[in-house]
């Protein structure tokens, strides 16, 4: 069985990642903002996840509230912010003491349609340790062949507009950056649907974020059942 190591430990590294992380957000090509968190919610973090600050995720966790991505399309879950919950909140992750099991999958990242970013550990389709997207494009989940480090990287070096070049829409930076992080865009007819495809003339509405994703959810749930 593995130690509990507390806080304090998990910090204590040679060679944090924080300061590569910093280095990447500085130039990326397009609006990356770091929102802060407060010293006890980042230790408290770092400690229900058990992971040292020397990896990207205990980077990510004790040294900030919420990483947005350009204009809040991406957001990145740390140590919580206003209207976004923090990364052990999301994945139910109480004491280290009290679990019996790793989670399946640990969530660690949204976009503001209501997608998923997770790191498998044995209950998507992917290898331990890769990054997986579910999608309200596709209402499945989708190996996107990297670890989390890797993932980050490519997200701050560009990837952003690569993945979603099909999704955005003219005019998109304003109505995302309008969003506050309890937000994102409902978009009607929805993406999986071949009507939904041209997301410039969906009708497209700002809701609260939590509502996206259940209204996904349940949207996923039915064409399962409606397949059966």
């Amino acid at each position: 069985m593995t130690a509990i190591r507390s806080a304090d430990e998990l910090l204590d590294v040679d060679v944090p990642a924080w300061p590569r992380l910093r280095a990447l957000l500085s130039k990326a090509p397009f609006e990356a903002r770091v929102l802060p968190a407060d010293d006890t919610a980042r230790r408290n973090v770092l400690y229900r996840l058990q992971v040292t600050s020397a990896s990207t995720l205990g980077a990510i966790a004790s040294n900030c509230g919420t990483l947005v991505l350009d204009h809040g399309w991406v957001r990145i879950l740390g140590a919580g912010s206003e209207g976004i919950q923090d990364l052990a909140t999301v994945n139910a992750l109480g004491d280290p003491d009290d679990r019996s099991a790793p989670p399946g999958h640990l969530v660690v990242g949204y976009d503001v349609l209501g997608g998923v970013f997770a790191i498998n550990h044995d209950d998507l389709p992917a290898q331990a340790g890769e990054v997986c997207y579910w999608g309200p494009d596709t209402l499945e989940w989708t190996p996107l062949g990297v670890r989390h480090t890797e993932f980050i990287e490519w997200l701050l070096n560009g990837g952003v507009a690569d993945f979603y070049q099909e999704f955005r829409w003219p005019g998109w930076e304003a109505e995302v950056s309008a969003l506050s992080l309890e937000e994102g865009i409902s978009v009607y007819p929805f993406l999986f649907t071949a009507e939904g495809r041209d997301i410039a003339a969906a009708a497209r509405k700002a809701v609260p974020f939590q509502e996206l994703l259940n209204l996904n959810e349940h949207l996923a749930q039915s064409l399962v059942a409606g397949s059966e």
